[in-house]
Parts: C-alpha cells; sequence; structure tokens
C-alpha cells in the first residue's frame, strides 16, 4: 500500500508542477487543487482502493457529489471536481488542455514623474521589508488607482498633492469594503515615503481617514426540533453503513460533538459504568464529559454489535470497506451527514448542513428552553462562555423579551418654537 501512496504522491506532485510551469496557474490555485487531491488520497486510503485510474475518478465524485444533481456547485466544489479530473488527464495522456485561456491584462506602467516616485516607493518596499511577490502586486495595484486618478486631473508633479487632491480622490474609490483598507494602507505609507524623502513638504500621511471593518461572525445555521427528529428517522439501519451513520449523527444532534471528535472517538472513551462519554477534545485539547444517552449509547451497541468488521482498531467507527480502517479524515462524518440531510429532503438552502449545524441547532434548543450559558459551554466544550455567547444573536424568543416599548411623544414637542426646526 504505501508504494501505490508514494506513486499517488507523485503523481500529484506532477501535475501540480505542470499546470505551474506550463500553463502558468499561480500558486494559490494549485494549492486548492492540492488540497482537493489529498481529499481524494484520502478517500482511496479509507476504501481500501490502491491504483488510481478514471474508474476511481467517478468514484470519488460519485462519493463526493451524490445526490447534488440539479443543484449548483459551489466554486470550491467546482474546484474539486476539475483537479480531479485533470489528474485523471494527466495520468492518461501526460498533458493537460487548457482550452480559451484568458487574455493576459495590460502591464501596469508608472509614467511621469509621479510614476517614478511611485517606483521609487516600490523598490524601496521590496528592498527593506523583502515584500513577496503577491504583496507588492497589490502595492502596485493600489497606487496604480492613485496614479490614474491624478493624471486623468492632470496633476503630473509631486508638489500639487495636496489633503485637497488626496480626499476627493478617496471620495471617488468604489470598491468592497475589504479593498478599501489596503488601498488606504498603501497610500499612506507612500505618502510618508514622499515626505521622508523630501518630495513633499507635509506628512499627509497622517491626515488620511483610517477604516475599520468590524465583521460580525455569520449566524449559525439551526434547524427546528422537528427537522432534527425528521432527519434521524430517516437513516435506515437495516444495513451496517445504516447503523454506523446513526450512531454518528445521534452524537452529533445528541451531544453536540464535533466531527473531528467523531472520527476519533475510541473504545477507552465509552465508560458504560458511570454511562458517560469521556474525550479531551481535537479542537480544543479540553477534557469533556457527557452523559451517555440511552438512545446514543442503544445506537452504537447496534453497530458494535452487528455492524462494525472485525478490526483491532481502537477507533469505534470503521470505514465500510476492507481494509476498515479508521476515518482518515473529519470529512467523512461531514459528508455522512450531508447525505443524511439530502435523503431526507430537509430544506437546507442558504444554510449549511453538516455536523456543525447539528452542534449549532442544540445549542439552539437549550438556549429556547432557558438553559443558562455556562450549562450550554460545558455541554457544547467550550473553553469559556464568550463562545456560548455567539447563539445569543439566533434566539429571537429572548431577545423579545428585552424589547422596550417607545413611549409616546407630546405633539407639543413638534410645535416647540413655532415648529420651524421640524418644517
Amino acid at each position: 500500500m504505501n508504494e501505490q501512496i508514494r506513486a499517488f504522491n507523485e503523481l500529484m506532485s506532477e501535475v501540480g508542477n505542470y499546470l505551474e510551469s506550463t500553463h502558468a496557474y499561480s500558486g494559490n490555485t494549485v494549492g486548492v487543487y492540492r488540497r482537493g487531491w489529498q481529499r481524494l488520497k484520502e478517500f482511496m486510503v479509507s476504501h481500501g482502493i490502491h491504483n488510481y485510474d478514471q474508474k476511481v475518478e467517478e468514484q470519488f465524485l460519485y462519493y463526493e457529489f451524490e445526490g447534488r444533481k440539479g443543484r449548483k456547485l459551489s466554486k470550491q466544489e467546482q474546484f474539486l471536481a476539475n483537479g480531479t479530473r485533470k489528474l485523471t488527464e494527466f495520468q492518461a495522456t501526460g498533458q493537460i488542455k487548457v482550452p480559451n485561456l484568458p487574455p493576459k491584462k495590460a502591464p501596469l506602467v508608472f509614467d511621469g514623474v509621479l510614476g517614478g516616485a511611485i517606483v521609487g516607493f516600490l523598490d524601496y518596499k521590496h528592498r527593506e521589508e523583502r515584500l513577496s511577490a503577491i504583496r507588492l502586486h497589490c502595492y502596485k495595484r493600489c497606487l496604480f488607482l492613485f496614479l490614474e486618478y491624478c493624471n486623468k486631473n492632470k496633476i503630473y508633479a509631486i508638489k500639487d498633492i495636496d489633503l485637497a487632491v488626496l480626499l476627493q480622490y478617496i471620495n471617488t474609490i468604489d470598491c468592497g469594503k475589504t479593498l478599501i483598507v489596503p488601498i488606504l494602507s498603501t497610500l499612506r505609507g507612500f505618502l510618508k515615503y514622499l515626505f521622508e524623502q523630501k518630495l513633499l513638504g507635509v506628512d499627509y500621511s497622517k491626515k488620511i481617514p483610517k477604516y475599520r471593518i468590524i465583521g460580525q461572525p455569520k449566524l449559525p445555521s439551526t434547524y427546528s426540533k422537528e427537522e432534527i427528529e425528521k432527519l434521524i428517522v430517516s437513516v435506515d439501519r437495516s444495513s451496517a453503513i445504516g447503523k454506523r451513520n446513526y450512531a454518528i449523527i445521534l452524537l452529533a444532534a445528541r451531544l453536540g460533538l464535533r466531527a473531528s471528535d467523531i472520527s476519533r472517538l475510541k473504545f477507552v472513551n465509552l465508560h458504560w459504568d458511570t454511562s458517560t462519554i469521556e474525550i479531551e477534545q481535537v479542537k480544543t485539547g479540553k477534557e469533556l464529559i457527557l452523559p451517555l444517552l440511552p438512545d446514543v449509547g442503544n445506537a452504537i451497541i447496534d453497530y458494535l454489535k452487528y455492524g462494525r468488521a472485525k478490526s483491532e482498531e481502537p477507533c469505534i467507527f470503521l470505514s465500510e470497506r476492507p481494509p476498515y480502517g479508521y476515518f482518515s479524515s473529519s470529512n467523512v462524518v461531514t459528508h455522512i451527514v450531508q447525505r443524511a440531510y439530502i435523503k431526507a429532503g430537509i430544506n437546507t438552502k442558504g444554510k449549511r448542513f453538516g455536523p456543525h449545524s447539528l452542534r449549532h441547532s442544540l445549542g439552539f434548543r437549550m438556549l429556547e428552553e432557558s438553559t443558562v450559558l455556562p450549562i450550554i459551554s460545558e455541554v457544547l466544550g467550550h473553553k469559556n462562555t464568550e463562545s456560548t455567547r455567539y447563539y445569543l444573536r439566533i434566539d429571537l424568543k429572548s431577545m423579545q423579551q428585552c424589547m422596550l416599548e417607545v413611549p409616546p411623544v407630546s405633539l407639543d414637542f413638534y410645535s416647540q418654537k413655532g415648529g420651524v426646526f421640524y418644517d
């Protein structure tokens, strides 16, 4: 098996190098493909597949996208599918055809006195701070926008740059909030450079307004109690795989365990004498003790007695095909839950539907039942209650209790001083 793994690793390396050298793919793009190929390798190991070919490609893509017919693939899923096909094409032909390549972008030209100063600034940053090629290109793009604005408004001399020009330029910037920050930061650095080089008599870098992005985490994806029960009962427990998947889904839905903890759950973590599950969480390293609920315990016993293949593996859950190894990645648990959602016919539009959604739904139901935050933190294994406060934003029922009535405003308020101010 090790020889086959080495051969597959060599294939991945060859394809990545080919895309970079022959088709000038960026390192970031090839990195995304490489992560997808690692996922493919994990699939092969967990399913006992020794040699890669087109048939394995078809099996893997069916495994990944089963039940997604008629649904538009996300950008990440498209990368996974395209990267797998590129791997197969290179193995079969020794090359990869990339049709309809987009035309190359026009080079950024920094002409004139101001353009020369920008080039000097970029050289200085590259020399002094050893900027990466990606960071340097970002600086170029940001300052090229400023140069275009100055040329358009016939501002060719550096001495003609003043605060009014800078503020007018900033006012014309039309981009998303994630781009405005590097644009202003780069401009601020360039102006400081001009002042230090005595090309400008005033340090305008201190006058450039700061822009701070205050990001809010996305709301957790949650499902109703009825939807969770529908998901659970939809699992066919007549087969060995069904018994395994049923136990996995119950661990996530009833106890809120993460996919990483479920995939690595071992026999030593089950304490039947005290009816508890005791683990060290993969994500936090914090010890977590949870009650081994009757339905969860019965599902695990059913799988161990009638579903699990004979194996000396210490992990409870194994792959369904020889050599029946443990889950090499928590993605296996994620795919099991996702396929169950699809099979149950639950509406997942606009929401995530992996094991973490079961964890979020459990936390949400505990909030609805007025469970205090420290208890929820203990159950979900959070380091502190600050992580648990994340769920408060979806507890609309409790938030409604905090609403205050708007006091009425006297009509005299609007007519004071003759009502002139309020016309």
